[in-house]
């Protein structure tokens, strides 16, 4: 157990020193998106998880995306920087693709909290066009 908290501790730091280089490169945007990126994918799959527009094998592949966003294991580990966030971005891409396909892109959108310009970066890894 201490050393996963060891592990969590480090990750956080790491994560906040990325945070804070970003911030400090003048890079405000990419900072935010950064803290926020995790939380705003959450909430956009509980979001979806309880649309009814959403058919039931889609819930299913939300289910398994939202379990992998928050555990703490990951392919890549997310004390790196820039690249660290990067499994849970092409999950979320790839499941987002899978959704888009079943429900449409309204979903998505009504259900997304965080910057727009952020969602269609995630959509663009899912190789979705405006």
């Amino acid at each position: 157990m201490r050393i996963l908290i060891l592990c969590l501790a480090i990750a956080v730091a790491i994560w906040a020193i990325a945070l804070g280089a970003l911030y400090l490169a003048g890079r405000k945007t990419a900072a935010k998106e950064l803290a926020t990126l995790l939380p705003n994918l959450i909430q956009l799959f509980r979001g979806l998880i309880r649309d009814p527009r959403v058919p039931r094998r889609s819930k299913a592949l939300l289910w398994f995306a939202a379990l992998w966003l928050i555990s703490p294991i990951d392919l890549v580990p997310e004390f790196l920087p820039v690249i660290g966030p990067l499994d849970d971005a092409v999950i979320a891409a790839l499941v987002l693709r899978h959704v888009l396909k079943k429900a449409g892109r309204g979903p998505i959108e009504e259900h997304w909290r965080g910057e727009p310009a952020t969602l269609e970066k995630i959509l663009r890894i899912a190789g979705v066009k405006g």
